[in-house]
């Protein structure tokens, strides 16, 4: 059996909407939405699965910018973004259910805005 070939997509900002609307008028579910951070910009990651064939979307979002939500396409999408909010500080606007930064009690205020590896000091713009 052969390994299919994973499917990375890299978007805009400002064509999130149509590309996860896309995927919704294919008849994908929405399987996750993760984020990082890439020294002073999130990196969100919208994954997708049809039949067992499973897509990414990828955009990268400037810190202080707000992303409008997803969840009016995929409902369930909220959960991942309050999720995001929480343990990020990105914020969402629309969402179909915003727990308003109390989906998770943190012992510090968005644990992973900044994180540190091995000792390393915090990322930093140049």
């Amino acid at each position: 059996m052969a390994i299919e070939e994973q499917v990375l997509k890299e978007t805009a900002l400002a064509d999130l909407h149509k590309e996860v609307q896309v995927y919704h008028n294919r008849g994908f579910r929405l399987v996750q939405v993760s984020c990082s951070m890439v020294e002073d910009s999130f990196e969100l990651s919208y994954s997708f699965d049809k039949d067992y064939h499973f897509e990414s979307l990828r955009v990268m979002v400037p810190a202080g910018t707000t992303v409008k939500s997803i969840s009016g396409i995929y409902w369930a999408a909220f959960i991942y973004e309050n999720e995001i909010h929480d343990f990020f500080g990105l914020e969402f606007e629309g969402m179909s259910l915003d727990y308003n930064g109390t989906l998770f009690k943190t012992a510090k205020k968005f644990p992973f805005a900044n994180v540190t590896f091995r000792g390393e000091e915090p990322c930093q713009k140049k």
